[in-house]
């Protein structure tokens, strides 16, 4: 693809899940990845400061060892996360130089954009900031990644016409998620003319391992082929993409991703339509109908995270994966400053307010039972 000026096949190597050994990252094993993308002919590479031991493990694995102009490496600078002035978010960037050992970044991020975290970029001049850098030679090309809502990604788009592309959460499973809003976020995306990077398109490695129910569409689809590369190939084969990041953990996932998107030419009619009965499948299982409209938020006299706890529970029952699901709740509920389940007092007040006529105050017991 040619976004950008750049020419970029539509695997990206993502380096936030990298294989661990003995509780550090397992370098040597990622030097193997590196040499089997690279040889491939794929080229993208995308850290950040915030994945621990990632852009330190890249320097090894792919800067010390491969010609910098022979692959693009992205990072992105978390200014929410523990920065209480402008200098500490700045010094994110001077901290990824010197781990990656890279001398500039292809792609730079602000990263995680959407809520609360949106004003630490907007309150420490960062927007500018980036052009700066950008004119200094140390980045190629700006952006930011965005986990929010349709309505907030066109108002940073129309606020920022600077950015030249945008990173966001697609897959088939959340494409009409309402919480994700996967397709409404390309779809801004595409209006504004943005080329697009896309992440966590296996959704964590849960579309990996889907339902048995849509895992036996898939298989009696292609018996030969993963579950994850239904997921990799849904994503690249949406038009504007500059890429498509899988979060390689092993060497097996690495040569199974390079298996079918080295000649990757877009899925055909009966890909598609196999795709969609995966998707309709997905909604068959009985989920909490919660569309994170959030009026039970406003009423709640103990400021429980409802709607993320309900996330959290649609996620156990999905892939059945209690960790994912704990993980959720975590970031939807505690780090979002709201109260679990089990402080519920059962005042019914949410009930009253919520439009899907959620039995909320059972719900909240069974997410108290579920995920503790």
């Amino acid at each position: 693809m040619g976004y950008l000026g750049e020419e970029i096949r539509k695997l990206g190597f993502g380096l936030m899940r990298l294989p661990q050994k003995d509780g550090a990252i397992d370098v040597e094993q990622v030097k193997e990845m590196v040499d089997l993308f690279m040889q491939a002919g794929f080229t993208y590479f995308d850290t950040a400061w915030a994945y621990a031991g990632s852009e330190d493990a890249i320097r090894q694995a792919l800067v010390e060892r491969y010609p910098r102009e022979s692959y693009q490496l992205a990072t992105k600078n978390a200014a929410w996360i523990e920065c209480k002035t402008k200098e500490e978010a700045y010094a994110q960037f001077d901290i990824s130089l010197a781990q990656t050992g890279a001398g500039y970044f292809d792609f730079y991020l602000l990263h995680n954009l959407g809520e609360a975290r949106t004003h630490y970029f907007d309150e420490f001049g960062m927007w500018d900031w980036v052009l700066e850098k950008k004119k200094a030679g140390l980045i190629r090309h700006v952006g930011f990644s965005f986990h929010s809502t349709p309505e907030e990604l066109e108002i940073l788009l129309k606020a920022h016409p600077e950015m030249e592309f945008v990173q966001l959460q697609i897959n088939y499973a959340d494409w009409e998620n309402p919480v994700v809003q996967s397709r409404a976020c390309y779809e801004v995306a595409r209006k504004y003319g943005k080329p697009v990077i896309i992440m966590e398109p296996v959704k964590g490695g849960m579309l990996a391992t889907p339902p048995d129910s849509v895992k036996e569409i898939l298989r009696e689809a292609e018996p030969e082929s993963s579950a994850a590369s239904w997921a990799v190939r849904f994503a690249a084969d949406l038009e504007g993409i500059i890429t498509v990041l899988s979060g390689m953990s092993n060497v097996e996932q690495m040569k199974d991703n390079l298996s079918y998107m080295k000649s990757f030419a877009g899925l055909s009619e009966r890909q598609k339509e196999t795709l969609k009965r995966a998707q309709e499948e997905l909604k068959k299982i009985p989920l909490i109908p919660c569309t994170s409209c959030n009026y039970c938020a406003k009423v709640c006299p103990m400021e429980i995270g409802i709607s993320g706890s309900f996330t959290a529970m649609n996620y156990l029952t999905l892939y059945s994966n209690k960790t994912m699901a704990k993980s959720q709740e975590e970031w939807l509920v505690t780090r979002h400053g709201k109260k679990h389940a089990s402080e519920c007092i059962r005042c019914g007040k949410c009930e009253e307010a919520c439009p899907q006529h959620i039995a909320i105050r059972d719900k909240l017991e069974e997410v108290k039972e579920a995920l503790l």
